[in-house]
């Protein structure tokens, strides 16, 4: 009795660590040693030189020493390191460049240092530009030599021997530099060493919890630097601004590092640097003068990174050009090695292109997927479950997908049912899926340690679980109590894992049933910083130390390849995770995570998602209306109209909370909500031509006003508003009671409001009044959105509906726009099986051409869809009609509402139903 007693009353500490943010549960920098040292130390303090610089296989290659100085009189001078490192530059197509520092594997360290496998994507590898010279040359400065290589046309990879620095610049000895490493001489690398004493203690503490450290201090820093920006950005996920604050430097005090580890964080706070669920060590710098450009550093262990504030160093400083200004970075890692990515750009696309060619473009979901999903911690029952369903229903709202979360399992067993609350899953998915509506069910990676379990009795004969540091499967305590974890990153397991998601062995499942992965960081609770110890084994012998980043990570790829397996390669996967790595973006969507009912929550969630889309997670979004806590009817509604533009459009709440379902307010609130949700399903064909483009291009679905306007310096730091694709601007409500908001709309042409067709001038801040039915949205003046204005149950039903276009003229009357439709669901259309129209608008004539290269499969999709509206903004004097080729007939050109709303005044040019064929070539004439 007194064993059992224990056992609650540690689980109910460990929930209670948990469900609450408690900043003095978690790590900062002068708790964490590795972090501690690294921002001790000095500019200049780096005393290693390149030498034996040389090609070999294709690339440059040369040995990092340390420089022979008289350490007793050179006190800024650190201990340098005991072997020589092995430096080695790699260049690929498109201006990316790699490098890789390690130790030298031929003097025999202790173990070889971990390397991330399964994020770079072989295709990358095969881009891979084999360097036949190195050229020498002098530096400026007389302080010797450097090292050149070309990298591509109008770039040069440079090393710089003494002291060490890696660069990549402009082409010709005086070209400019765009980024570079060790410029500041902070680099550190801690290698692996056996104990020189008997007594030398490498163990670490924190709070109750010792890390044996059994291969001692083995971390690496250096300073990395940005040229000519204005910003830097990235390194999610932060709940923070869009551009990067500074941590470090004058005016900036006591500030912790951005922090990258994953964890699970309840009720986080906004505007802290402080890490939340997923890691990418990715940052990008943006400037008026040259552009953009791009760091990568693969690799999974804790990271902790400044952004250095002008004048953190005035003597680094006063070494640019005068005409060129910088922007210095400290990045700080426990364990792993240098395997870092320069990406020149020199546009913000161009550094997402580059970015996601090295770590894959992001997966096109199922069209399904990117509507409208409801969920809650917990649908109590299948009762509760048609009920909510048929409501949605009765009150005229369109959703997709209805989910369930924990409660549904028996006994939080994963893959199992509560057969008394849902005796009948499989009838239960078919009934939503006869509507056109799918179902997820959770699947986290905590495994209950039940005899009866036949998950866990599996995993346990096979020694599939990740181990302690004595070698005994590690037990820690989750959800369902004492749990095991399985060890994702042996790719025999996540073969294992992902034949349980068969319909024979999930056994209650249908084809219509897909997954969400959360507590992947992974969550332990009674673990240190509610995670797994640090010096836990994986497959390879490999501490969690150097991988905890990516664990959840893998956990998501295994979950994919189920539903791949499930649907025998046929059907595209959807599942949503918590945790995220460089790469996530290939496996399907991330959310926010735990947020709360707070108007700063909303504010802070378009940066979030923003910064995820930069850094290639396009497929992202935050709980609508807040995880934690009980919104008021104004703040759940504000967040139903801005999460209508969020690329994962799904609502979610804490079971402590409220039930918030949107017809539970009031008529006047479910008729907002309602139509913020039909904005979404209206505009449905154009975000799924936008994830298109993101799994063509990797460029994001939601983007920074700077990614469409490089040059307007007024909206660098911007992120109250935000592109939807290259069209729509959205300018989110974020203050209750606002009556006014202001907008500035970026460039020199028109934006017409999404509303009324009102148009305003580009390049103003407008201060316009705000109403309840909806956000400022306005659509960009020389674009064509294509949509679909018929309301149905779901998105599925809306398959054969016709299209509207809406076409937003320019001062030169002309505007262009394109339409990307496919099957909605299956791989097909990497074979060709879809339609790619693009729509221009010039001289009075609108034109539709094929953009898809010609080839059989393109015959085998050619869905009959019509066009029934053609609304035309900014045309004047109003044209009489208009002349239909090939099929040569008028039709008349008339006044008709923007939108099709109830009592929505005829406002607009309108051609109704010219009937031309989605798939066909063809013009529209205005007489």
């Amino acid at each position: 009795m007194g064993k059992a007693l224990c056992i609650i009353l540690i689980l109910l500490i460990s929930l209670n660590c948990a469900f609450s943010w408690k900043k003095d549960e978690f790590r900062n920098c002068n708790q964490t040693p590795f972090c501690k040292r690294a921002r001790s130390r000095k500019p200049g303090a780096c005393s290693l030189i390149a030498t034996d610089v040389s090609i070999s296989d294709g690339d440059l290659v040369a040995k990092l020493v340390p420089k022979e100085t008289n350490q007793e009189n050179d006190e800024n001078q650190e201990k340098p390191p005991e072997k020589p490192l092995v430096l080695t530059i790699s260049a690929y197509q498109d201006g990316v460049m790699r490098l890789k520092i390690d130790e030298d594997q031929s003097l025999g360290p202790r173990k070889k240092r971990f390397e991330v496998p399964d994020v770079i994507v072989p295709e990358f590898l095969n881009k891979k530009l084999w360097l036949q010279r190195v050229k020498e040359e002098n530096n400026d400065d007389g302080s010797g030599i450097s090292s050149v290589v070309y990298l591509s046309d109008g770039y040069e990879g440079v090393i710089r021997h003494d002291p060490f620095e890696v660069s990549v610049r402009e082409s010709g000895k005086n070209g400019k530099k765009v980024l570079s490493l060790n410029s500041n001489g902070l680099f550190d690398f801690e290698q692996l060493r056996e104990k020189k004493e008997e007594n030398e203690d490498w163990t670490e503490n924190f709070k109750s919890h010792t890390d044996s450290r059994p291969y001692g201090p083995q971390s690496i820093s250096f300073d990395v630097s940005f040229y000519d920006a204005d910003f830097v950005y990235g390194i999610p996920e932060h709940a923070t601004s869009l551009a990067l604050k500074p941590t470090r430097g004058p005016g900036v005090e006591d500030s912790e590092p951005y922090r990258l580890f994953n964890l699970d964080v309840f009720e986080y706070i906004h505007d802290s640097p402080f890490g939340l669920y997923g890691s990418i060590p990715f940052m990008i710098s943006h400037g008026k003068s040259r552009g953009s450009s791009g760091f990568f550093w693969l690799n999974a262990a804790e990271m902790q990174i400044d952004v250095l504030g002008h004048g953190w160093n005035d003597e680094s400083v006063l070494m640019l050009p005068s005409d060129q200004k910088r922007v210095d970075t400290l990045w700080m890692s426990e364990a792993g090695v240098v395997d870092t990515f320069f990406f020149v750009g020199p546009g913000p696309k161009d550094v997402v292109r580059q970015y996601t060619t090295v770590t894959g473009a992001p997966a096109l979901p199922q069209l399904f997927a990117t509507a409208y999903h409801q969920c809650r911690w917990n649908y109590r029952d299948e009762e509760d479950v048609f009920n909510v369903d048929s409501k949605f229903d009765e009150h005229d709202i369109p959703y997709d997908v209805l989910w369930l979360d924990i409660e549904h399992t028996d006994g939080k067993k994963y893959f199992t049912w509560d057969r008394v609350l849902f005796p009948n899953p499989e009838d239960m998915q078919k009934k939503l899926a006869a509507k056109g509506r799918h179902m997820v069910t959770i699947v986290d990676p905590h495994i209950k340690r039940d005899e009866s379990y036949y998950i866990h009795k599996e995993a346990s004969q096979k020694g599939h679980y990740v181990k302690d540091a004595t070698g005994k499967d590690f037990d820690g305590w989750c959800w369902p109590g004492s749990s095991s974890y399985l060890d994702m990153v042996n790719p025999e397991i996540r073969s294992w894992w992902a034949d349980k998601f068969s319909l024979e062995n999930y056994v209650g499942s249908t084809s219509s049933l897909y997954i969400w992965n959360d507590m992947n960081e992974p969550s332990v609770f009674n673990g240190p910083e509610v995670s797994m110890p640090r010096d836990a084994l994986h497959h390879g012998d490999v501490e969690h130390r150097e991988l905890h980043n990516a664990y959840g990570y893998y956990f998501h790829m295994a979950t994919a390849d189920g539903l791949l397996k499930r649907g025998e390669g046929k059907d595209r996967p959807f599942v949503l995770s918590r945790a995220f790595f460089p790469g996530s973006q290939r496996f399907g969507a991330v959310w926010t995570g735990d947020n709360i009912a707070e108007w700063e929550h909303l504010r802070v969630s378009v940066p979030m998602i923003l910064t995820l889309g930069l850094t290639g997670i396009s497929f992202s979004g935050a709980d609508v209306g807040g995880f934690f806590g009980n919104p008021d009817t104004e703040l759940l509604v504000r967040w139903y109209q801005l999460g209508a533009y969020y690329p994962f459009f799904r609502a979610h709440a804490h079971h402590d909370t409220k039930r918030r379902e949107p017809w539970l307010f009031g008529e006047r609130k479910t008729e907002l909500i309602r139509e913020a949700i039909h904005i979404r399903y209206m505009l449905l064909p154009y975000f799924y031509t936008l994830f298109r483009e993101a799994n063509s291009s990797g460029i994001p679905v939601a983007r920074p006003l700077w990614m469409e306007f490089p040059a307007d310096e007024k909206v660098f730091s911007n992120d109250e508003a935000f592109m939807v694709g290259n069209s729509l601007l959205v300018q989110g409500i974020y203050t209750q009671g606002a009556k006014h908001v202001s907008v500035y709309l970026p460039g020199d042409e028109s934006w017409y409001d999404m509303k009324t067709g009102t148009a305003y001038k580009g390049g103003v801040t407008h201060k316009l009044e705000v109403s309840d039915d909806n956000i400022p949205s306005f659509q960009r003046a020389g674009t064509i959105i294509p949509r679909k204005d018929r309301f149905r149950r779901s998105s599925t039903q809306m398959e054969n509906d016709p299209y509207t276009l809406v076409i937003a003229l320019n001062s030169s009357k002309a505007a262009e726009g394109e339409l990307y439709v496919d099957d909605g669901k299956s791989f097909e259309f990497q074979k060709g099986a879809y339609i790619h129209r693009r729509f221009t608008f010039s001289n009075g004539k609108l034109t539709s051409s094929n953009m898809a290269p010609a080839t059989d499969a393109h015959n085998r999709y050619a869905p009959d869809c019509t066009v029934e509206r053609i609304i035309l903004l900014g045309l004047s004097p109003q044209p009489k009609n208009a002349l239909i080729e090939p099929s040569n007939h008028k039709v008349d050109v008339e006044s008709g509402p923007l939108l099709l709303r109830k009592g929505m005044a005829p406002s607009v040019l309108t051609i109704r139903k010219p009937n031309v064929r989605i798939a066909d070539d063809w013009t529209i004439q205005i007489l």
